[in-house]
């Protein structure tokens, strides 16, 4: 049960990465700090729909 997001940089609003989470025993958005190719440094990416 698995499901396929998008994650997006708090800073420059691009969408950077898909992963994929489970649905059943994750249901809080995810957040992860990744490498931001646009902003050239480590940002806070949040999951959209």
């Amino acid at each position: 049960m698995r499901e396929i997001v998008t994650i997006r940089c708090e800073e420059c609003k691009r969408r950077n990465y898909t992963t994929t989470r489970n649905k059943k025993q994750q249901q809080e958005k995810i957040e992860l700090k990744k490498y931001c190719r646009f902003c050239q440094k480590h940002t806070l990416h949040k999951e959209i729909k």
